[in-house]
């Protein structure tokens, strides 16, 4: 794969400025970057589905598999063993075939078209490896341990680890040799995470992965893509993500002192300039040399690199607009299922009080992001009863964003009776929008970048109870670390789901409700740390 002097811009704002990089066959690539530097962009331009503005970027003949950090399945009634085995078309090539013999056997005139369509289905089966699929197939589900109950449940069915597992599990078994995983790890259990770990260490084909898991990059990876927001440039390391960060570090200290060496020869010539400038209109010899200085000087400023920018937080006003009741949600002896699936609790039961921070955790199908969408209204119960408090006033995050209008911009999407134009923009430049980028329109948006104008919404709304399923699944961790800083200042009561331990100790969590077994304990990070490990989630 080569990239030349690629250039490209979404609405107002530059993504690729005359970038260029090269990766070789069988490498496997870290793609790093802060949220919006262009890296999902980068894989829409790899699909085709975004065009450059100028340059080239070719990747020859590659079979590309990719899983997208949104997974969504166009067929939802397809049983997951229906889907799997449509990773690999060989039932729709055979049956092409059979139409072309039975054309070629009435004499079609269009025989030569109809041979070479048949020599490249043929070569097609002979790269998908159609003798032995099921047997890979099958191999596949053993290592990703996916049970029959799961094989015979609806792609539409499944929760977010379930779909993540089973989206991978169809881009392995269809044979790429050019992979694009864009957070890959999100959602995945240990042990399948571990699979998939080992699975693409030895993959024999070329791997590009968007993560902010560290440790799994640096399991699996032998470079490192860099795109820099700052500069739209894109730069290829050697090594793994720590290697990379370490070299990063070292060229941005060499990098400030070339800037300092540079604005003091700017200020020098700016001094000598304003000199002649003032000299008497006889001293031609000064003035010719004002003249000369004054065109290094334009130069000067022109080749002036540009430093890092480091925003500063402005405090903001996040505090409900009225107090709460004391007991902002009750859930009483609630029970739920899924047609054709056991009970994921019965009888379960748990009070909020106001103020505080309460965790939902559990393994992966536990039903966490169920539970929160029976709160919402958004699926039934079978049975129990579910009660807001009278002056409760709920705000509700969830993993699809829904609460974003993708045809709006930025500031248009978190408008709010409650706030000015100026508070919104300081608002906004608390998660890390800033200038401009705001007036960019939200379809334009990485998921991370979607998931902080949803976050700073939700706050915006100044409700006094926060209902949020996994808020920090697309944000890099120094993202996740500014806004964390938010959520922690907020007085109000959070009901959460996360197994993210620095984002959970940021908002200060009181209580924990353990599923499936609905058990209520005092806040235990080593137990955090448990799931955490067991869902492998960021």
């Amino acid at each position: 794969m080569k990239a030349t002097d690629i250039y490209l811009k979404l609405g107002t704002e530059t993504i690729y400025d005359d970038a260029s990089f090269q990766i070789n066959n069988l490498d496997k690539v870290g793609i790093v970057g802060v949220n919006g530097a262009g890296k999902t962009t980068l894989f829409k331009v790899i699909l085709g589905q975004l065009e450059l503005d100028a340059g080239e970027l070719s990747i020859g003949k590659a079979r590309i598999g990719f899983l997208p950090q949104e997974i969504k399945f166009e067929n939802p009634e397809l049983t997951v063993w229906e889907y799997l085995c449509e990773a690999r078309p060989i039932a729709k090539i055979n049956k092409r075939l059979e139409e072309i013999y039975v054309e070629l056997a009435d004499n079609s005139p269009q025989t030569q078209n109809l041979l070479r369509e048949m020599s490249d289905l043929q070569e097609q089966l002979e790269l998908l490896d159609c003798y032995n699929a099921e047997t890979a197939l099958l191999e596949i589900i053993e290592d990703m341990q996916i049970d029959d109950t799961l094989l015979n449940s609806k792609v539409g069915e499944l929760s977010g680890g379930q779909k993540s597992k089973v989206a991978f599990a169809g881009i392995l078994y269809g044979n790429p040799n050019l992979l694009l995983l864009d957070e890959p790890t999100n959602h995945l259990d240990a042990s399948t995470k571990d699979f998939i770990t080992s699975y693409l260490k030895n993959y024999k084909g070329t791997v590009l992965i968007i993560s902010h898991d560290v440790d799994f990059l640096n399991k699996i990876i032998n470079k490192v893509m860099f795109i820099n927001k700052v500069t739209h440039k894109i730069k290829v390391y050697d090594g793994d993500y720590t290697n990379f960060k370490k070299r990063l570090l070292e060229e941005r200290k060499l990098k400030e002192i070339r800037i300092q060496q540079q604005e003091k020869e700017i200020q020098k010539l700016e001094e000598f300039v304003q000199k002649a400038r003032q000299a008497s209109r006889t001293n031609h010899n000064l003035k010719r040399m004002g003249q000369d200085r004054e065109i290094k000087l334009e130069k000067k400023k022109a080749q002036l690199e540009k430093r890092e920018k480091v925003y500063q937080r402005v405090k903001m006003n996040i505090e409900p607009k009225r107090s709460n009741s004391k007991v902002p949600l009750s859930v009483q002896n609630l029970s739920f299922h899924y047609h054709d699936k056991p009970n994921l609790y019965e009888n379960l039961s748990f009070n909020l009080t106001d103020g505080e921070k309460f965790l939902i955790v559990g393994e992966n199908g536990a039903g966490k992001s169920t539970l929160l969408k029976l709160i919402m209204g958004k699926l039934k119960s079978d049975k129990g009863t579910i009660t807001f408090g009278g002056k409760t006033d709920i705000a509700y995050y969830a993993q699809e964003l829904e609460i974003l209008d993708e045809s709006k911009t930025i500031f248009e999407n978190v408008q709010n009776e409650h706030f000015s134009d100026l508070q919104l923009r300081n608002a906004l430049g608390n998660f890390l929008f800033f200038g401009n980028q705001v007036f960019k329109e939200v379809h334009l948006l990485s998921p991370g970048e979607k998931a902080r104008v949803a976050l700073c919404k939700l706050l915006m709304q100044k409700a006094n109870l926060l209902i949020l399923d996994e808020p920090t699944n697309h944000l890099d961790p120094d993202t996740q670390s500014v806004i964390g800083e938010n959520f922690g200042e907020y007085s109000g009561t959070i009901l959460l789901v996360s197994h993210n331990p620095s984002f959970v100790e940021q908002i200060g969590i009181t209580r924990m409700l353990i599923l499936p077994e609905g058990k209520i304990l005092d806040y235990n990070k080593e137990l955090l740390d448990y799931y955490y490990l067991i869902n492998s989630l960021e």
